[in-house]
């Protein structure tokens, strides 16, 4: 499979529903960017729910999905965490965390009722969700010579990348923001012109 820098994601916040024998299950996705971004949403969510049973959640972080994590909050090991993050994998998305809040009914569902449930009640919110279609951008701080200043702009406006000052007390410090298909043809182009000093910060 070729490399891809693009990946989907959701723009906002979206809710879901699904009852089985009593048992409500309410599901809420969220866009997020951080495990502890994700961790102060559990938290909102107690506090917004403290009744409910159950709490279970799971995320999946980073472009290529690099990070999932799951929990079943006390439910039997398997039948909520991992359905939910099924859900999410399915959707074939990432940068989000759905959380299933359930009200127990009065009868037990069993291991397979409860798979079912906590994933349809993912399904249900992701259904609800915007999602859409980023760029992984890549951050590079660069040190040019006020002599390089025109060179460093002009690789800039030719690829139609970002490029602003890093640091107003340093004149010579900027920033630029790239596409990662596009970094090293741009961090050549650079080097062509002169400017070798450039550290890669963070990803985008």
């Amino acid at each position: 499979m070729l490399f891809t820098d693009t990946y989907l994601t959701i723009t906002q916040p979206a809710t879901g529903e699904f009852k089985d024998k009593g048992s409500k299950f309410l599901g809420f996705v969220y866009p997020i960017k951080t495990e502890d971004e994700g961790k102060e949403i559990v938290k909102q969510l107690k506090k917004e729910h403290p009744q409910a049973n159950h709490h279970c959640w799971a995320m999946v972080l980073g472009a290529a999905k690099e990070f999932q994590k799951s929990t079943d909050d006390r439910e039997p090991a398997n039948t909520a965490g991992k359905p939910i993050l099924r859900a999410i994998l399915q959707k074939d998305i990432t940068n989000v965390m759905v959380v299933v809040v359930r009200y127990f009914g009065g009868k037990l569902l069993g291991v397979p009722g409860l798979i079912n449930a906590y994933h349809e009640a993912g399904v249900a919110a992701l259904l609800n969700s915007n999602v859409v279609e980023k760029q992984v951008i890549e951050q590079y701080q660069v040190e040019a010579e006020f002599i390089l200043h025109n060179q460093l702009y002009k690789v800039g406006k030719n690829n139609s990348i970002k490029v602003y000052p890093n640091d107003y007390l340093n004149t010579n410090s900027f920033i630029f923001e790239v596409r990662k298909l596009k970094a090293d043809d741009v961090k050549k182009q650079l080097k062509d012109a002169g400017i070798t000093e450039i550290k890669f910060i963070q990803t985008l």
